[in-house]
This record gives structure tokens, sequence and C-alpha cells, in this order.
């Protein structure tokens, strides 16, 4: 069993929550959390409670970023002329997001 950990309003977070994803879904998950540079637990109660998620410039998220622009150029040169799928979509647009939230930081 992990240890109980405090919030930043010294509130005990001790209650679990869980839930099933498909293997797709979880993918997104993944992209999504290392995009943010947050831990998983805190991106997904972020977005569970609707807060914003605030990137901060670091270098695993510069590298993320570069990752992710890679496999994404390379999945758009597989395809070629074929129909883009909705999954390559929503990591274009999670990209952008994140890159223009770096943008207006500098």
């Amino acid at each position: 069993m992990s240890a109980k950990n405090l919030d930043s309003h010294k509130r005990w977070r001790n209650i679990t929550v869980g839930f099933r994803v498909s293997a797709e879904e979880n993918e997104l998950i993944n992209k999504a959390v290392k995009l943010s540079g947050l831990p998983k637990q805190e991106y997904c109660y972020r977005r569970c409670l609707g807060q914003d998620i605030v990137v901060v410039g670091n270098p695993r998220v510069y590298k993320a970023l570069k990752d992710e622009l890679q496999n994404v150029l390379t999945e758009l040169k597989r395809i070629e002329n074929e129909n883009v799928t909705e999954e390559l979509l929503q990591t274009i647009q999670l990209i952008t997001l994140t890159l223009q939230g770096l943008k207006e930081d500098e």
C-alpha cells in the first residue's frame, strides 16, 4: 500500500480512485501526461476536476515534445495520402496547445 500524501492545501490524499481504459485511451493519456510534465496522478485528478493543466517548460517536456513530433512526422510520412486517424489528430492538437502555452510563457 502506498504512503499517504498531503496536497497543496494540507489535506490527506488517502482515497484511491481507479477506472478502466482501452489500450488506445491509455496511450493517449500517457502522451498527454508526458507532454504536461506532471506526474500521472496529478494530471488525471486535475483533468477530472476541470482544473487547468499548466505546462512548465523543462528538459523532460521539451524531449517529450520532440519525440512526439518525430512520431507524428513518421506517421504522416507513412500514411501519405490516406485518411488521418482521430488519434493522430488529437496528438497533433495536444502538441499544438502545449507549444502555444510554452510560447506564451516566454
